[in-house]
């Protein structure tokens, strides 16, 4: 398998699996009938942490379809290089610190590594229009 779509497989199974803990704070927190119903605006809020954790998922969520769009038209295009290699690796570790730094709530650390995965997404880019 081509090494940017290794990390592309990472980082799907990584954004697959972020709702297992919010979930399991859904269920400690509304019981499992409550977290298996519809949410209503009367439901018991979850913990901070899960919300926290449920807005980087969704995060992670809406930039997949960026990362993945890029490696595939890589893919397609079959370019593979250490620089788009070394890019898809980095946007996973950026993916996986901002989804820890985020549920721990530190915002700063946040935004840098949100930052990382957009720079790795950049170097993509470049090297799609062969200017890396």
């Amino acid at each position: 398998m081509p090494k940017e779509l290794l990390w592309l497989t990472w980082t799907t199974i990584l954004t697959g699996i972020m709702w297992i803990p919010y979930i399991l704070d859904r269920i400690a927190v509304r019981g499992l009938v409550g977290a298996m119903a519809n949410p209503t605006p009367k439901d018991e809020p979850q913990s901070i942490w899960a919300q926290r954790l449920l807005n980087a998922h969704r995060n992670a969520v809406e930039n997949l379809v960026v990362f993945a769009t890029l490696v595939l038209t890589l893919r397609a295009l079959n370019i593979s290089t250490a620089a788009t290699v070394a890019a898809c690796a980095m946007y996973f570790y950026a993916r996986l610190a901002h989804a820890v730094v985020y549920w721990l709530g530190i915002p700063v650390l946040r935004t840098l590594a949100f930052a990382v995965g957009f720079f790795a997404e950049v170097v993509l880019v470049l090297a799609i229009f062969r200017m890396v």
